[in-house]
């Protein structure tokens, strides 16, 4: 099996709740490190016991205790907000890696419960405590507290997230560009406002900063 089949292979058996316990940025980051740099397969503790049973199967490694570093296996729960305590900062719905928290700017927000993978990652975000953990499959652990269809689901937001913020950061990139060109256009009128400083010289300097920003954001585009 190469190393992109296997990749993906080894993605198709972790939980896809995205919470970074394993020590990477997401779940396919973690599939990728096993598959190319072998790294050990017990760091997913969503996944528990069993999760390292399905993936000592697949790459043909020992079955090993879930590594304490990574944490512990435990029963999924959910977030839910407390109405009288949320200001409406945000910071969790741009921590939320499957979109499932809704809310405005300086409004209630709320959890969309099917989407809450448990990752826990909007806790430590929220600056009044107003999240709070709910137990919703009891001594349930591991794979028995989630499932394959669960996880496909999870994924799919996760994945169309990761679309979405891209086509954002291309979209502000885009604005940047054209108020930085903007400014590049009106640069006689820019220039001037300083009457101690020698004139060329401060033209210059502003056309240099401009056609920076300008090719700032023209990778930014490009990278994404």
């Amino acid at each position: 099996m190469g190393p992109v089949s296997l990749t993906q292979a080894i993605l198709d058996l972790l939980p896809q709740t995205q919470c970074t316990r394993c020590g990477y940025p997401d779940c396919a980051s973690y599939a990728k490190a096993i598959a190319q740099e072998q790294v050990p397969i017990n760091q997913c503790p969503p996944g528990g016991l069993e999760g390292i049973e399905r993936l000592a199967q697949l790459t043909v490694q020992a079955v090993q205790a879930l590594n304490p570093i990574n944490g512990t296996e435990s029963s999924r729960s959910i977030v839910w907000i407390d109405e009288n305590w949320c200001i409406g900062c945000t910071l969790c719905l741009d921590a939320c890696p499957t979109d499932a928290i809704v809310g405005t700017h300086k409004r209630m927000h709320t959890v969309i419960e099917p989407y809450c993978t448990g990752c826990e990652l909007c806790l430590p975000v929220c600056p009044v405590d107003c999240m709070h953990l709910e137990n919703v499959t009891g001594d349930k652990t591991g794979w028995q507290a989630w499932s394959d269809e669960q996880a496909l689901m999870a994924r799919t937001r996760y994945e169309s997230r990761q679309i979405r913020k891209a086509q954002e950061e291309i979209a502000h990139a885009k604005r940047n560009e054209l108020k930085a060109r903007a400014k590049l256009e009106d640069l006689d009128g820019m220039t001037g406002m300083n009457p101690f400083a020698d004139q060329d010289q401060e033209r210059s300097r502003k056309k240099a900063i401009i056609e920076a920003a300008i090719a700032r954001a023209q990778t930014k585009q490009l990278k994404d």
